[in-house]
Formats: C-alpha cells, sequence, structure tokens
C-alpha cells in the first residue's frame, strides 16, 4: 500500500474539485435564471445547492470508479484506495463515498454540520486518516508519488 496522502493535499484537491463543478454550474444556473428577482432566502438558493451537489455526486462517483481519482487528485498526486487491498473503488465502494460526501449536505440545517464533521473527521482518526465518508466505503486516501 502507498502511503496515506497528506491532509493538505486532500483539502486542496476538494477544493480544486469544487470549483471545477461550482463554477460552471453557477453561470448555467444563472444564465437560466436571468432577470428573474434574487432574493438570498429565496428558494433559488437551495435549488442551486441541490443541483450542485447531486452534479458533485456525479462526478466523484464516475471518477472514482473508473480511476480511483477527480481531477482534483489528479493534480494533487493522490487516490482513494480500497484499505483492504489498494485497488480503485469500482462500483459499490466508490459509490458510496460520493453519497456519503456529497448527499447529506442537501438536508435542510443538519447536513451542513454532518457534511463539516465528515471532512474533519481525518483530523483525529488513527491510523488511516479516514473521513466518514471514507469509513462508509472501506477506503483509504493515499499518495500517487514516492
Amino acid at each position: 500500500m502507498p502511503p496515506l496522502a497528506a491532509r493538505w493535499r486532500r483539502l486542496v484537491a476538494r477544493i480544486i474539485d469544487a470549483l471545477l463543478v461550482g463554477i460552471p454550474i453557477s453561470a448555467v444556473y444563472s444564465a437560466v435564471t436571468w432577470g428573474e428577482r434574487w432574493n438570498a432566502t429565496d428558494s433559488k438558493t437551495t435549488s442551486l445547492g441541490i443541483v450542485t451537489m447531486l452534479v458533485y455526486f456525479i462526478y466523484e462517483g464516475l471518477m472514482l470508479t473508473t480511476r480511483g481519482q477527480t481531477v482534483g487528485k489528479m493534480a494533487m498526486k493522490i487516490r482513494v484506495a480500497m484499505l483492504e487491498n489498494g485497488a480503485i473503488p469500482q462500483g459499490t465502494p466508490g459509490w458510496t463515498r460520493a453519497a456519503v460526501y456529497s448527499l447529506p449536505e442537501v438536508v435542510p440545517c443538519c447536513g451542513f454540520v454532518f457534511w463539516l464533521i465528515n471532512v474533519l473527521w481525518c483530523t483525529w482518526d488513527m491510523p488511516y486518516h479516514q473521513c466518514i465518508h471514507d469509513k462508509a466505503a472501506k477506503t483509504v486516501v493515499v499518495s500517487t508519488v514516492q
């Protein structure tokens, strides 16, 4: 098994992926709703968040089950591996990991709290530095450079 990925690399990879998915969706959504009144408490904000999380779920699920990496992970030279053998999380494990990471955030109020606890979990988890979405899928994030 390759060495575990540094937490800062995981964070930067997530930021890259969030920008890669979020910017185009926001641009298209803004173009589609152009001219409509914008109010931060409006349902438009909620629907944009739901659309973004669903697209992120599909993006991450497809990338993990086929390559074991998202574009952000490729840029940061890390990948997701099955804990038991280091293989790509094909099928259910990849989709489970993507679902536990992205889908709870669409739940009003408590979704963000779960998401925050999920991503911070790796800061105190030992010995594999797994987030909750890693534990659910039985995966770890490893470095691709040695």
